[in-house]
């Protein structure tokens, strides 16, 4: 790979903190340790993701929003000209921190997983998520009007939906009859679940992981026309099968324009976005040689092999499982043995 690239999808998980209890988390957050680093570390490891001259950042977790100085975090990628995305559950976005928010991001995306409360509160294993992910979407929606009627900078923002097969009836009810509640909605982004963390389970894989038919459908361009007809006419939705976070290396030798880098809490960086172990610290290292042993890591004969015996949903589910295994720390093996076996009829974390 070419020495001179920089990474281009890059995803910072600031903490493993969370209120919710999601089934599928992809990192397992409000179940481990948060790892949160001090204010000076964060900005430390802001430097080192600025050497590397993103244009963006998302900001992402666990919930983002429980670090107390993230605020001023993305006002330090945003001043050096680096975008900032943020992903929120919205469990606490008040006015203020809406306002705050508004000042640095470039755009805030709240996940909603159900046209209603009852699928999306199951989900996210806590009641009334649902209530206080729509509030959050209101008073930004307000924020975002306020703020475009005297001509300030102003936030995007959208709504991220993960499809599992339990929810995967509600596509058109959300595009229907919660989109139109926020006028200045930009996006509704229905992505397939994927095999990761939580969802790599194989108890989940047999309830919840989307069939490969599903699939299929999901991305039809008849899919996508049906649901942007259900949608305001101000709103893009757009679906996808999540297929780029597979790492396949067939396609990253296609698509060099997807260079993904993503960093844990503390500091650590993956060899692999939706895959654990790590390869080096963005507190401790020069980011360009993480950044080479990322790209080392893509074309491990052990990755490849493993990656190119993918043909279906359920595959990938063990790929993970296996370069999991493989490349984890004994402290993540010891977690992912400890992971509980999914249930349908039982909520992780109600409450």
């Amino acid at each position: 790979m070419d020495d001179d690239v920089n990474p281009n999808a890059v995803i910072w998980d600031v903490t493993f903190a969370c209120p919710l209890r999601c089934y599928h988390c992809y990192t397992e957050s409000g179940r481990r340790p948060a790892k949160n680093l001090s204010h000076e570390e964060m900005l430390k490891v802001a430097d080192a993701i600025i050497s590397l001259e993103p244009e963006m950042i998302t900001l992402c977790g666990g919930e983002p929003l429980t670090i107390k100085r993230i605020i001023d975090v993305a006002r330090h990628f945003d001043d050096a000209g680096v975008k900032v995305f943020v992903y929120t559950s919205g469990w606490a976005m008040p006015a203020a921190t809406v306002e705050a928010l508004a000042d640095v991001a470039t755009k805030v995306v709240v996940s909603l997983d159900g046209g209603n409360a009852a699928t999306h509160d199951r989900i996210r294993g806590r009641r009334g998520s649902f209530e206080r992910a729509t509030g959050a979407l209101a008073r930004i929606d307000a924020e975002v009007g306020r703020r475009v009627s005297v001509g300030v900078r102003a936030p995007r923002f959208g709504i991220d939906y993960v499809v599992v097969r339990s929810n995967y009836g509600e596509l058109d009810q959300m595009c229907a009859e919660v989109a139109p509640r926020f006028p200045h909605l930009e996006t509704v982004y229905f992505g397939a679940v994927v095999p990761t963390g939580l969802a790599s389970r194989p108890s989940f894989v047999e309830h919840e992981l989307l069939s490969d038919e599903q699939v299929a459908e999901l991305i039809t361009p008849d899919t996508r026309r049906r649901l942007q007809d259900a949608a305001p006419p101000s709103v893009t939705v757009e679906t996808t099968e999540n297929f780029e976070v597979q790492m396949n290396p067939d396609f990253l030798a296609r698509t060099p324009s997807f260079r993904p880098f993503e960093i844990e809490p503390d500091g650590e960086v993956r060899g692999m976005p939706i895959y654990e172990g790590t390869v080096g610290s963005l507190l401790t290292d020069e980011p360009r040689e993480v950044w080479r042993r990322v790209r080392d890591r893509w074309n491990d004969p052990f990755v490849v092999e493993t990656l190119n015996r993918i043909r279906t949903r359920a595959d990938w589910a063990e790929a993970v499982r296996i370069l999991d295994y493989r490349f984890a720390s004994p402290e993540d093996r010891r977690r992912i043995d400890s992971r509980p076996t999914y249930r349908p009829t039982a909520v992780e974390g109600a409450a």
